[in-house]
């Protein structure tokens, strides 16, 4: 299943001004279009996010491997992500095929596709939590209500002339 070449859907830092956005997607990418991934839950981890399977959506962006690049960019995010192969017992995320929709919601923030609504589906590669983690985050896990791991920054602080 890794030779399918599938879109990412990325939700933490790998977005666009977020820690390892540059280090890992600049210069490796077509495109990256926000997007929503339904049936999906998002959790605080330490200094980067979970998401589970659950009754919500999460907030990100869809990402496509420039030319050339897929190869590369899967091994750089599979490392990352500590994604060992299916199943593996040392994973901490797993690497799975989901529906994920182009565009945001309409209560999202701005910069999605006409008027918020989503467009039609893509089958994307997303990292979820491992099955243990999903586990803990499920007994005593911080959601982040609104899906959106952008959300939790403060807002910039206004500028003085």
């Amino acid at each position: 299943m890794t030779d399918v070449r599938l879109p990412f859907f990325v939700y933490g830092t790998l977005l666009p001004g977020e820690a390892n956005h540059d280090r890992f997607l600049l210069g490796r990418t077509r495109e990256e279009l926000p997007a929503v991934l339904p049936g999906a839950l998002l959790y605080e981890g330490p200094g980067y996010p979970y998401a589970i399977e659950g009754h919500g959506t999460v907030h990100g962006a869809l990402v496509t491997a420039a030319p050339g690049a897929y190869a590369e960019l899967l091994g750089l995010l599979d490392d990352l992500e500590q994604y060992l192969g299916p199943d593996h017992p040392r994973n901490l995320y797993e690497r799975v095929a989901r529906r994920a929709f182009p565009g945001t919601l309409p209560d999202a923030p701005a910069g999605g596709c006409d008027e918020g609504v989503p467009g039609e589906p893509v089958r994307a590669w997303v990292y979820l939590a491992a099955t243990a983690v999903a586990r803990s985050l499920r007994t005593g896990g911080t959601p982040v209500p609104s899906g959106d791991w952008l959300s939790r920054r403060p807002p910039p602080a206004p500028r003085t002339p």
